[in-house]
């Protein structure tokens, strides 16, 4: 029955069936398909579907909710666990009434056969349309596990219907039809956004690994490279960073500080030299900022997921979200030394530990935490729309363009970081810039402590909504070259530690 609703004119999928996009569920059938079906199942494709769904609508109202499924696979020789169902449903499920009907059903085939036919590509490394031994051994070594021949064959004969000790596309489709398929590791490997873009504001999500990566410890060696492609982004843009915290708080209406007077200011205050000042503590906190958060994000994904290896978007915001609290809370007196040292004048600090005695002298250690309650509220839209805007072009780049493959190549991948990136610092931007203005003022004996609300106030009593946005060109122009040379460097770093490049 399962096999019967796909098409058996070919023998592994045309690249144009792949590339087509899928015909709505309502239409019967599709006329750019070669075969003429929804999926790829002739003209009466559809009523097929009808009757797979009939069958597994064990209690005929209409939908098929966990226990549907259970039963009418098993009628039909699948077994399935509750986990792997509940994961069917919720893939497919779009009015959250917790069953699937027909609309949704057809959807979810639809969406889950395109997933399904990136892997069998990435698999068939020959792009002879079958699947050997070696080629399943190749591909996990890909992923940095390694299994023997016996193994692989093992993993073969589980799909195998006809005894070649080969996979063609239909055995892979139908064994995998009604099979969950999320989180895929060919997508993911290639989709790294977090551990990749670095633009000097770690509050994104942190990146998915995969359970192989987690494993053999390819993780550490991904977030090493990421630190290491950081450091090397925020030492090159450092110069419009200082000019863009410069800018944040001593620019005003009367004080109307462009992109070429604030560089000229700072080198005739303390030369060329003085461009970089802050970013020695910039850079040192990548790695425990980075650390803290991948720890607190794999806590925090068991306990907003029901399943860890399968967040839907709005858990991965909330545990990234969180994450991203810890981590800042943990390193927060990092960013007011930065902060400060960005700002001193020449001969002010001897260095970063003279810097952070004499505040702790002068204010106390409440002074480490100027900006605090800004800086965690500025986490959510940043994270939020960063993540929402970098899913969305992805998503939209693998159902339009990914035939062959999930790699998006180097300038799609630059592209949609950048974009994300820049629409998540547009969107928090006016709480960076009371955070940073927060950060900078000396806490004077007797003076009244200034608040994120009354800072507000004033910026827009004075400067207007614009105020809010100062110091915001130096910082776009930095975004585009910090994505490019994280990106350059991530990469190089990769090969040297030994992790694959697909």
């Amino acid at each position: 029955m399962v096999s019967s609703v796909l098409c058996r004119c070919v023998a592994s999928p045309p690249p144009d069936a792949a590339s087509a996009p899928s015909s709505s569920a309502s239409s019967p059938a599709s006329v750019g398909d070669p075969c003429g079906g929804a999926v790829c199942g002739g003209p009466d494709h559809r009523l097929r579907l009808w009757s797979l769904f009939q069958t597994l609508d064990v209690n005929r109202d209409g939908g098929l909710c966990v226990n549907d499924l259970a039963v009418g696979l098993r009628r039909l020789g699948l077994h399935r666990t509750e986990g792997e169902l509940r994961k069917i449903v919720q893939a497919g499920d779009k009015d959250l009434d917790g069953q699937l009907d027909f609309e949704e059903f057809v959807h979810y085939l639809q969406d889950h056969e395109k997933k399904l036919r990136l892997v069998f590509k990435s698999l068939d490394k020959k792009n002879d349309g079958r699947i050997d031994a070696q080629e399943i051994m190749q591909s996990l070594r890909d992923l940095g596990v390694k299994i023997s021949e016996q193994q692989a064959e093992k993993i073969l004969k589980s799909m195998d219907k006809n005894g070649t000790m080969t996979i063609d596309w239909n055995e892979w489709r139908d064994y995998h039809l009604l099979h969950p398929v999320e989180n895929i590791p060919e997508i993911i490997l290639y989709w790294k956004h977090s551990t990749i873009f670095d633009v000097g504001e770690n509050l994104t999500v942190p990146d998915e690994f995969t359970v192989e990566e987690r494993q053999t410890g390819m993780w550490w060696r991904h977030l090493v490279a990421g630190g290491g492609a950081g450091a090397v982004s925020r030492t090159c843009t450092a110069p419009l960073d200082r000019l863009k915290v410069l800018m944040q708080v001593h620019a005003s209406r009367s004080n109307n500080m462009c992109i070429v007077g604030g560089f000229t200011q700072m080198i005739k205050e303390g030369g060329a030299k003085s461009l970089w000042r802050g970013n020695g503590i910039n850079v040192l906190k990548i790695a425990p900022e980075s650390a803290i958060k991948f720890m607190a994000y794999e806590q925090m994904k068991r306990l907003v997921g029901s399943d860890q290896e399968t967040l839907r978007i709005h858990e991965r915001l909330v545990a990234g979200s969180l994450a991203g609290a810890i981590a800042q809370s943990s390193i927060y007196p990092m960013e007011v030394l930065k902060t400060r040292m960005a700002l001193r004048k020449t001969g002010q600090y001897s260095g970063m530990l003279d810097c952070a005695r004499r505040i702790l002298a002068k204010e106390g250690v409440a002074a480490f935490y100027k900006g605090y309650v800004p800086n965690m509220l500025g986490i959510i839209p940043y994270a939020g729309i960063d993540l929402a805007v970098y899913e969305t072009l992805k998503n939209a780049w693998l159902q339009r363009y990914a035939v062959n493959s999930a790699d998006p190549g180097v300038f799609v991948l630059l592209a949609c970081g950048t974009i994300s990136s820049t629409c998540g610092q547009l969107a928090s931007y006016p709480l960076a810039l009371v955070r940073t203005r927060m950060q900078a003022q000396a806490s004077m004996e007797g003076a009244p402590e200034v608040t994120m609300s009354s800072l507000f106030k004033q910026i827009l009593r004075t400067e207007g909504a614009f105020g809010l946005y100062r110091g915001l060109a130096p910082n776009f122009m930095k975004v585009i070259p910090a994505v490019s040379i994280s990106y350059v460097v991530y990469e190089n770093l990769k090969i040297t530690l030994g992790v694959q490049s697909r």
